[in-house]
């Protein structure tokens, strides 16, 4: 799985343990409903640091937090 894989399917874990949608994140996050739904999206080329912070912000959490979770651990390499 790629890293941009993991932060999507990370994000939408904390949203359900949360019992709010992407579209909520997006709003107390101060981000676009699009540009959340585009980074959720299997066809998004890149996620962008500033978003992933802007979703902890909203989260009340940590980027560190957020990236220590156990899926951060065995990612693929991205180098090809």
């Amino acid at each position: 799985m790629k890293v941009k894989d993991v932060v999507a399917e990370r994000f939408k874990k904390l949203c359900e343990e949360r019992k709010i949608t992407i579209n909520e994140l997006a709003n107390i996050s101060g981000v676009t409903p699009s540009t959340a739904y585009s980074m959720m999206s299997a066809k998004r080329r890149d996620v962008s640091v500033v978003t992933v912070k802007k979703f902890c912000d909203g989260l009340e959490i940590t980027l560190g937090e957020f990236f220590s979770a156990p899926e951060f651990d065995n990612l693929e390499q991205e180098i090809r």
